[in-house]
């Protein structure tokens, strides 16, 4: 798998993510407007999202963790492997046959992909404290 592939993955489920806690969202606004109008069953379904929130944010942050996890292992195999040197250039080759320039390391590429970049600063996705504190209003 390439850092590409990966990085494409992770914006899927970031992008995921992001409609879940969108789609939760205006759930919550539906039912504190039926609270604010007077609807008693509408105060207890609101608690009841509000704990659904929590677990989906709970959910969320463990796969967050996952991704670490497999982040560092990455990292750490990529890293033990030593570089593969370039074939000798011999006088014999035609002059019209360049070397590709490599474009860093495996593990320079993997670290400087979206999801590399993502996971290294700590990013998170998905419902955070903002969606659920706007729940409890």
């Amino acid at each position: 798998m390439n850092p590409e592939t990966i990085d494409s993955e992770y914006a899927q489920l970031e992008q995921e993510a992001n409609q879940a806690a969108q789609a939760i969202s205006a759930f919550s606004q539906k039912l504190q407007a039926a609270a604010q109008a007077g609807d008693a069953s509408a105060e207890g379904w609101l608690l009841d999202l509000k704990s659904i929130a929590l677990q989906v944010q709970q959910e969320q942050l463990q796969m967050q963790a996952l991704l670490q996890a497999v982040h560092d292992f990455t990292v750490e195999h990529l890293s033990s492997q030593a570089p593969q040197p370039a074939p000798p250039v011999y006088a014999s080759q035609p002059a019209y046959t360049q070397q590709q320039p490599r474009q860093g390391s495996a593990l320079s590429r993997f670290i400087g992909g979206g999801f590399g970049r993502a996971i290294v600063q700590g990013a998170g996705f998905g419902v955070g404290d903002d969606l659920i504190n706007h729940i409890l209003r």
